[in-house]
């Protein structure tokens, strides 16, 4: 994989510790606000924004580290036989130069690694595009209400095929 840069700096994807878990937190809800959602939304999704230190200790959760900063990261989640990318955010001022692929790309490879042969992905509707330039397909939608609106979550497919011999699965 070809080094990704941010503003002529190199970026590194590491392991995320527990202590990194406000950093984490404070990216999700920014990249959540840069859809400009209202309020009352962001407030009901404060949950599922929220990155515990726990949770970082039990799941894959990896991080975009650019000069010593957190700009993105991703965590995979196993549920029965599958695993599930849940998270993968990128701060607002990072967007845009290579960090969700970079993340993404890293988070395949390590599904690889962990022996699966798809990951799925319930997506943000804004984010549905990239996940289909990834090569992502949809698959489903699930149907959610909210303040009285109903939203449509694509659920999309990677389908993962095994690297090629000799090539490395984590940085």
């Amino acid at each position: 994989m070809q080094a990704t840069t941010i503003d002529g700096m190199p970026m590194q994807i590491v392991r995320a510790k527990p202590d990194d878990a406000a950093a984490l937190t404070d990216i999700a809800f920014a990249a959540k606000r840069h859809w400009k959602y209202p309020e009352s939304w962001i407030e009901s999704w404060r949950d599922l924004l929220t990155v515990r230190p726990e949770f970082i200790a039990s799941h894959e959760t990896y991080a975009a580290v650019v000069d010593g900063r957190i700009v993105g990261f991703y965590a995979l989640a196993r549920t029965d036989q599958k695993l599930n990318l849940l998270h993968l955010w990128v701060l607002p001022d990072a967007m845009g130069q290579g960090v969700g692929r970079a993340l993404f790309i890293h988070a395949l490879a390590r599904a690889r690694a962990l022996g699966f042969k798809t990951l799925e992905i319930e997506s943000d509707p804004n984010a549905e595009g990239f996940y289909k330039r990834m090569g992502a397909r949809r698959v489903d939608a699930s149907v959610k209400e909210l303040d009285g609106q109903h939203r449509e979550l694509p659920i999309l497919i990677y389908e993962l095929e095994p690297l090629p011999y000799g090539s490395s699965t984590s940085r």
